[in-house]
């Protein structure tokens, strides 16, 4: 039955994925806009951010009210973090990608710098709820909800991540970094909720290993992002200020 169940599911998969772009492709070429998007990477880049913004925004207000609702310092700081990601974000869409290679560098490298100090006090949160062990609880199904945000987030962000590494714009390569970061931090938080409220037989030595483990890959992997950023960024800016071209 399970063997019955995968082949099913695959042949619809399969038949939805044909017919959905054969409506993708009426659409575009009864629709001007639907026609951009699909064709216009830095429009559809800037719709992507827009969107990514508002999510965002929404995301860090429901966990400042959740911090203020539960008294949680977690739940608190992961909203400072959210919203300093979405200033991130709104800086980026101030400019048009793929025009001006040193000023999207600049932003490049600041990025990279605000994601190395907000790394910081990410650290010193993951150290805080460890030494404390601070458990809570996601009110009904809210858990779900959050996980279902954590996993789009993080398949989202890794996608966009290989597949915008060909365009030629380090802003857009930032943003793209930021979603990355932004998912790592939500998969952190969908682990310590789920630690909490589906171990409750664990004890809280294995909670504070787990949390431990995954806590400090998420901020080495921002880490290596925010001096990646920062390196690579100052390099080819030193490169473009040599250039005869430039000059």
């Amino acid at each position: 039955s399970y063997i019955l169940s995968a082949y099913t599911l695959t042949v619809i998969c399969l038949t939805a994925y044909r017919q959905v772009k054969k409506g993708i492709a009426v659409i575009e070429g009864k629709n001007e806009h639907v026609n951009r998007y699909l064709n216009d990477v830095s429009f559809r880049t800037h719709v992507s951010l827009y969107t990514s913004l508002a999510i965002n925004v929404v995301y860090a207000i429901a966990k400042f009210f959740s911090g203020i609702f539960y008294h949680s310092v977690w739940f608190g700081s992961i909203a400072v973090y959210y919203i300093c990601l979405a200033v991130m974000r709104f800086l980026l869409l101030r400019h048009a990608f793929g025009q001006d290679q040193a000023v999207e560098y600049r932003k490049y490298r600041l990025c990279g710098v605000v994601l190395m100090v907000l790394n910081l006090a990410l650290t010193g949160m993951v150290i805080l709820v460890v030494t404390k062990n601070h458990t809570y609880h996601y009110p009904g199904t809210m858990i779900y909800a959050m996980g279902a945000y954590a996993f789009y987030s993080m398949i989202t962000a890794v996608v966009n991540v290989v597949k915008f590494r060909r365009h030629n714009s380090p802003a857009l390569s930032a943003a793209k970094a930021i979603n990355l970061a932004s998912a790592l931090v939500s998969m952190l938080a969908l682990e310590t909720a789920m630690l909490s409220q589906f171990g409750g037989d664990d004890s809280p030595l294995f909670r504070r290993a787990m949390t431990s483990a995954t806590g400090g890959f998420v901020c080495l992997a921002v880490l290596g992002m925010a001096v990646y950023m920062i390196v690579r960024s100052t390099r080819k800016l030193r490169e473009l200020k040599e250039s005869p071209a430039v000059q």
